[in-house]
Formats: C-alpha cells, structure tokens, sequence
C-alpha cells in the first residue's frame, strides 16, 4: 500500500481506491432497477456490499496521513494543484459523471417507445431525442475540452516546478 500511495499520491491513491465501494454500490442502483422486472436481482445483497466497502474505504482513507510520499509532481495532487488545474479537472469529471450517467440510462431504459415515437414522427418524442443526443454531445465535447484544459494546466505547473529547482 505504502508503494501505491507513494507513486499516486495520497489523492490519487484515494480517487483510485474508491472504486472498492464505487462499482458495487453501481450494481446496486442497477440491480434495483432491473428487480423488479425480472425477480432474480438482489439489490440488498449489492448494497449490503457496497457499504461494507465504503466503511472499509473510510478506514483506508485514515490511515493515508500516516504514509510518508516523496516530494514531487503529481497530476492528481490537491495539494500541488493550481486553482485552474482544479477547476478544469472538476469540469472533467462533471463531464465524465454526465456521461457515465447518459450512458447508464441508455443502458437499462427500454428505448423501444422513443424509437416508435420517433419514426411516428411525434414532435414531442423527436424533441426528446434531440435533447438527449445533444446532452451527449455537449458531455463528450465538455469532457474533451475540460481534459485538454486540465492538462494545459498540469503541464504549466510541472514547467513551473522544474524552473523553480
């Protein structure tokens, strides 16, 4: 662990360690959609899971301020982050949220009666399918643009940083 946080970070190594309560607690919402269509989903038991994890997570989480981390750049560092390089990154992973979020919806809603509405030609289903293929392309673009940025930005700080030594 002490290896781990030391090559991520301590924010870092929390970002990515988050997926031990993140990913089940995913297939709890999902599962608790799908139950009760088909009976053979068990949402408690994922849920049970998820937050078994996260109260694990939590504990990892305390024992972080007790790893020592050498002193340098990291891309994901709170710490060393300049105030444009958090904004940009929040906007990324805004962006990303949205799009995991369309990308989940799309996955588990039965389209068949958006499709029929649109080749019916109801204006009120065609405008609905406008809206949410534009909400995917502005969360693609955002995601895009928001990285670039973000990456601007980290690089300015890493020339910064190496000016400085």
């Amino acid at each position: 662990m002490s290896r781990l946080v030391d090559r991520m970070g301590r924010t870092g190594f929390a970002a990515a360690t988050s997926a031990v309560w993140a990913l089940p607690l995913a297939a709890w919402a999902g599962s608790a959609d799908l139950s009760p269509i088909d009976k053979t989903a068990y949402p408690w038991i994922a849920l049970a899971i998820g937050v078994v994890m996260l109260a694990a997570w939590i504990v990892l989480l305390t024992r972080l301020r007790n790893i020592d981390v050498t002193p340098r750049q990291r891309r994901f560092d709170l710490g060393q982050m300049s105030g444009s390089e958090k904004r940009w990154t929040l906007a990324t992973f805004a962006f990303a949220t949205g799009l995991v979020a369309w990308l989940n919806a799309a996955a588990t809603v039965d389209s068949r009666s958006l499709i029929g509405g649109v080749t019916n030609g109801n204006p009120g289903t065609l405008l609905l399918a406008l809206a949410l293929a534009g909400f995917l392309i502005g969360v693609v673009i955002g995601v895009a643009v928001s990285w670039r940025k973000a990456s601007a930005a980290y690089e300015e700080r890493r020339a910064r940083a190496s000016l400085s030594i």
